[in-house]
């Protein structure tokens, strides 16, 4: 799943660390996001989208489209 999580955390110049923290995964989970290796349940996507003040569709984007 296409995202733009790394866009919208160096907007808040905040590290992986930083955003795992704010959303209770691990670094790794932000990580493995960012990269494309790993889609983040429907509840995590709803903190990212809640988090970041945009709706989950200008984040997360299907690789099928």
């Amino acid at each position: 799943m296409k995202n733009k999580l790394r866009e919208l955390r160096a907007e808040k110049a905040w590290s992986q660390g930083d955003l795992a923290d704010k959303l209770g995964v691990s670094r790794q989970t932000i990580n493995a996001i960012e990269t494309e290796k790993y889609d983040p349940s429907l509840p995590l996507a709803f903190k990212v989208a809640k988090l970041f003040k945009r709706p989950i569709e200008a984040i997360f984007e299907d690789n099928e489209r």
